[in-house]
């Protein structure tokens, strides 16, 4: 019977990154997953017309980090993937990010003329800026230009997807969209963008395969875990005198809410498989005055897969996340409430010399996935 040096809550890509790392070290780990399956929200399968999804919404990998970017291509050939999107938005389908076809389309030919002449002066050699910038200009042309895309998507878009005023969300959350100053319709404007080509879940899997590794699905790790007041004990497990554990789930439920509940935004996805060879223009299309989802994925384009007379698209609609209603959590909520009491959480949890924290839910951070893995990179140096 093997004897373990680590146990990892969860098979997503921060867990799945950790135990890799250290079987490499030679150390023994066991991952144990509450789902019956690895990769975590990254998760993709073919469904039954044979379309590549994603079950937890769309992931596309890009980074400028080359450690991340070295250290994926590992485990899965990449194919090069330009994402685009589009804004539903007045009754028009535009660029998102928002760029300068925006102001062709909403604007008359010499007012628009203007607003892009202002922009071009007012940032002299940039090509993208934050609504946030905008907002705050000196310029009453550019005001104009950025509350009009405020008040139609930013604003809404936002209280919908966090369900929460803008008062009380970080600013951060507003700057993740940039506008683009020029035509450029991509999405990302990062060194690396792409897909894995053999899906997600097989890029986890091969990652995961390893003879020091360990992975069991259908197990909640907190049931083979006890916090005491001073010490973590492991329930039935096998494992080393010096064992760790590494968390990635929601610290707040880690803790049996001891500081309260930490908010995190979950969604639903309604799927729907069409009689049809395309159903928008873009893989991703944002409704933000629609009242109830928030965009449109069409997966037939994401990647481009070559199968006629059908696709499937995901129609996106968040909602508050609840354990018990059997809802997954996907993104922290970062406002200056949640903070203390995730630091109220963190504290506790600095106690247990053998507690690991990683990933989006039990750092409270709104991590992309490069991100995420950057984060457990750096986190394992600590192990080795």
């Amino acid at each position: 019977m093997m004897t373990y040096d680590f146990i990892i809550a969860g098979a997503g890509l921060s867990g799945s990154v950790f135990a890799r790392i250290m079987a490499e070290q030679g150390h023994h780990v066991l991952i144990l997953e509450r789902r019956s399956h690895i990769a975590g929200n990254a998760y993709d399968e073919k469904n039954e017309a044979g379309i590549l999804i994603h079950k937890y919404g769309p992931h596309i990998f890009h980074t400028n980090n080359e450690e991340v970017y070295q250290f994926v291509n590992r485990f899965s050939k990449w194919t090069p993937f330009k994402l685009k999107c589009e804004v539903e938005m007045c009754g028009k389908s535009t660029p998102s990010p928002f760029n300068f076809k925006t102001i062709d389309q909403f604007y008359d030919p010499e007012k628009a003329s203007l607003i892009k002449q202002s922009l071009r002066a007012a940032y002299p050699g940039q090509t993208v800026v934050t609504v946030v910038e905008l907002l705050n200009s000196d310029n009453t042309l550019i005001r104009e230009y950025a509350q009009m895309l405020f008040d139609n998507d930013y604003s809404l878009y936002t209280a919908k997807q966090w369900g929460i005023s803008l008062s009380q969300i970080d600013i951060s959350v507003l700057k993740r969209v940039p506008v683009r100053l020029d035509y450029e319709s991509m999405y990302f404007t990062d060194k690396y963008e792409c897909m894995p080509t053999c899906g997600y879940t097989e890029f986890v899997k091969n990652m995961t395969t390893h003879p020091n590794i360990t992975v069991q699905t259908d197990t909640d790790a907190l049931n083979m875990v006890t916090l005491n007041e001073d010490s973590l004990a492991f329930n039935g497990l096998n494992v080393s005198p010096k064992c760790h554990f590494v968390y990635t789930g929601p610290i707040d439920r880690l803790f049996n809410y001891k500081f309260g509940e930490l908010p995190y935004r979950s969604l639903r996805f309604d799927f729907q498989t069409l009689p049809k060879d395309s159903f928008q223009n873009a893989p991703v299309v944002a409704y933000p005055q629609v009242n109830d989802y928030t965009r449109i994925t069409e997966y037939k384009k994401l990647p481009v897969q070559e199968i006629p007379g059908k696709t499937t698209i995901a129609v996106e609609y968040p909602l508050p996340y609840n354990l018990k209603d059997g809802t997954e959590p996907y993104y922290p909520i970062p406002t200056e409430t949640n903070s203390i009491i995730y630091q109220k959480y963190l504290f506790a949890a600095a106690k247990y010399s053998n507690l690991i924290l990683c990933g989006r839910l039990a750092e409270y951070k709104y991590y992309n996935m490069d991100q995420a893995i950057a984060s457990v990179l750096k986190t394992a140096q600590k192990y080795i």
